[in-house]
């Protein structure tokens, strides 16, 4: 994934790709491709957000962060227990889920975490679907984890070989 090299002001980048074909998030003025998602991505995405619903949570997916003003990332699922924050959230909410799609980098996944984690969100995930690994940030570093919040990770892979098996009609 390579960022457009200019630097953006926020108006000029919701102007040249606030819309399109691709989805792009602004960080730090830059115009940075959100990953093309595959099917397992976008089966992932749904996964987890009902994983977390039944856990309690409310969850979001792509779901725009406006909590610092130079970055607005779009991560692949959001919680929280609490209230939601409509249109879109200026404070940490309670989880932050990162689905890596193929032309994802993991330099650039260790970037987004270090962010959330200094926005304040107090639990950073990252699937990996390829490894069928899940990390978590530990405020310094990703660290293979058997669970995402109270879910056991085996339930995230159990669920999408579920879903793949089933016959279409």
């Amino acid at each position: 994934m390579v960022a457009v090299a200019e630097n953006l002001t926020l108006p000029e980048f919701q102007t040249k790709y606030g819309k399109g074909d691709r989805s792009y998030e602004y960080w730090y003025g830059r115009a940075i491709p959100k990953g093309m998602p595959t099917w397992i991505h976008g089966i992932l995405q749904r996964i987890v957000m009902e994983l977390l619903t039944e856990a309690g949570y409310i969850a979001g997916s792509e779901v725009e962060l406006r909590i610092v003003p130079d970055a607005h990332p779009k991560p692949d699922v959001i919680a929280t227990k609490g209230e939601v924050e409509d249109p879109y959230p200026t404070q940490a909410v309670d989880v932050v889920v990162e689905i890596l799609s193929p032309d994802d980098t993991m330099p650039f996944m260790v970037e987004k975490c270090r962010a959330y984690h200094a926005w304040g969100f107090p639990r950073i995930y990252v699937v990996d679907p390829a490894s069928r690994l899940l990390f978590q940030w530990t405020g310094s570093a990703l660290e293979v984890t058997n669970t995402l919040t109270t879910i056991q990770a085996a339930k995230i892979w159990e669920r999408l070989d579920l879903t793949r098996r089933q016959p279409q009609t």
